[in-house]
């Protein structure tokens, strides 16, 4: 089993902000619902806090305090673009470190946390906006996989 001790600090850094930095892609894809979507974000770590026992990186990984990247954009674009970059550098580092199954676990998370983001206000009469729908399917591409389910 892969944990925490088994990356330098720099490494878990990364596998820690990129979860979050999935929830913030979602939010401003389109305007409207920032807190219900921020306490979304919330509600995916509490939850997966409660399914202890089936991950333990994922266990120490929702454990942990949510990170985010405090670098400053110019614009939700360049947030957009570094934060994909994350997932894609923190699903390489897993893919070297942590077992398939470990890693599939981390990216059913992130998927699922941007969902709740995505589902948390309705956009337009939707339950997901387009930009939001997009905004799913760049994580999931990023994350190894293909395009988010609707």
């Amino acid at each position: 089993m892969t944990t925490k001790a088994d990356f330098t600090a720099e490494e878990w850094d990364l596998v820690l902000e990129a979860p979050p930095s999935a929830g913030i892609i979602v939010v401003t894809a389109q305007r409207g619902g920032t807190l219900r979507e921020t306490l979304a974000m919330a509600k995916a770590y509490g939850e997966a806090r409660r399914m202890h026992g089936e991950s333990e990186l994922l266990d120490e990984i929702v454990a942990a305090k949510p990170e985010r990247d405090h670098s400053r954009y110019h614009s939700v674009d360049e947030l957009k673009q570094h934060g994909l970059q994350h997932l894609r550098d923190a699903i390489s580092l897993l893919e070297r470190k942590a077992s398939p199954q470990e890693v599939e676990d981390y990216r059913r998370f992130v998927i699922t946390l941007a969902t709740k983001v995505a589902h948390a206000h309705r956009e337009h009469g939707q339950d997901v906006g387009a930009a939001e729908q997009a905004a799913l399917d760049d994580i999931a591409t990023s994350l190894g996989g293909g395009p988010a389910s609707r």
